[in-house]
């Protein structure tokens, strides 16, 4: 082979692979932050994905929440468990909970999810499914501050009927954190605003990686 054939054939690798690296490198981050979020994140207990996380803490919640409307004539005892569902949705030292808190794990959801759809090298599947997770994730945010306002109520007042009632809410709200709602009433809890929960954000997560090949 002549030195003009071969400089011809470097050029020719040179240029084909410039794009394949570089499409690598950005289906990679999208990839790295979509891990973020379903398989591991430094800083989580035991490094689990912020999904993981997230809903780890919501069944915390939501079974303490189921705890404190066993009894609503105990003011003490709902105004405790209310406690503890408090410190799972916002995390600190102690238990019950992991310590991380839903609110801390779901923003990080929302975060590393839009982080992977934004990249230009995101396929239409991360886009379109990043969108799904990330609403689930907000309807999930909002859940949590209503249910927070309610614990606020519970545990400042006097009255063991506003405590009953706010304890009520408190339940429902904590069951819809991982659930969803079917605020449509069409029969079937979807993606979108007002309706999903963290099971949807999993649900539409999961597609996503099969949708890109990730295990």
């Amino acid at each position: 082979m002549t030195k003009l054939s071969q400089l011809h054939l470097l050029i020719f690798f040179s240029i084909a692979l410039v794009p394949m690296n570089g499409r690598a490198q950005e289906t990679s981050a999208a990839h790295r932050h979509m891990g973020h979020v379903a398989d591991g994140f430094r800083g989580t207990p035991d490094g689990m994905g912020l999904l993981p996380t997230a809903m780890a803490e919501a069944e915390v919640a939501a079974r303490h929440a189921s705890l404190s409307a066993t009894n609503l004539t105990d003011l003490a005892a709902m105004q405790r468990h209310a406690g503890h569902v408090l410190h799972a949705l916002e995390g600190g030292e102690g238990r019950p909970g992991l310590g991380y808190g839903l609110k801390n794990a779901t923003e990080g959801i929302i975060a590393h999810i839009e982080m992977a759809a934004g990249g230009d090298g995101a396929s239409q599947g991360v886009a379109t499914h990043s969108n799904h997770v990330a609403t689930s994730s907000r309807n999930t945010l909002e859940r949590a501050s209503l249910i927070i306002d309610y614990i606020e109520k519970v545990q400042n007042t006097n009255s063991v009927n506003e405590a009953g009632k706010m304890t009520e809410q408190i339940a429902t709200l904590a069951e819809q954190l991982l659930a969803g709602f079917d605020s449509n009433g069409d029969g079937r809890i979807g993606w979108q605003e007002n309706e999903g929960g963290l099971q949807q954000a999993e649900q539409h997560m999961n597609i996503m990686k099969r949708g890109e090949g990730m295990p």
